[in-house]
């Protein structure tokens, strides 16, 4: 694993912000200052792709890392905004249902954020 690597798997999993790539870039750049967009994205997607960090993609936002640990999000659909639940695993109550293997799954609960309720109600009256 490169230097970059280590140093950007080590800010995903310490972050619970649920970063962007420009996030994860910004943060990076204090330790490594000539570091390059492109260096960041390559890491992320090469990390997701062995599976050290999650990928959350929500339609019409960029998406955003996060550490591997089991839980699941709550996503404003208004402004994107994501938030950790922890349901306990599904996996077995799901497999059972299905009746096949499961190997991983992705749960977005979408609900709407305070600041979004307000909006709504605001543009109401």
């Amino acid at each position: 694993m490169t230097k970059y690597a280590k140093k950007i798997l080590e800010i995903v999993e310490d972050s619970h912000s649920h970063m962007t790539a420009e996030q994860v870039f910004d943060a990076l750049r204090q330790t490594y200052p000539k570091v390059v967009l492109a260096t960041v994205y390559n890491n992320l997607n090469r990390l997701w792709e062995e599976e050290r960090i999650r990928k959350i993609s929500v339609e019409g936002m960029p998406d955003r890392y996060d550490r591997i640990k089991r839980h699941n999000h709550l996503v404003c659909k208004g402004c994107g905004k994501l938030l950790d639940v922890d349901l306990s695993d599904l996996t077995e109550q799901l497999q059972k249902q299905v009746g096949i293997p499961i190997l991983a799954y992705d749960l977005k609960l979408v609900y709407l954020c305070d600041e979004c309720k307000n909006k709504l109600q605001q543009k109401g009256t």
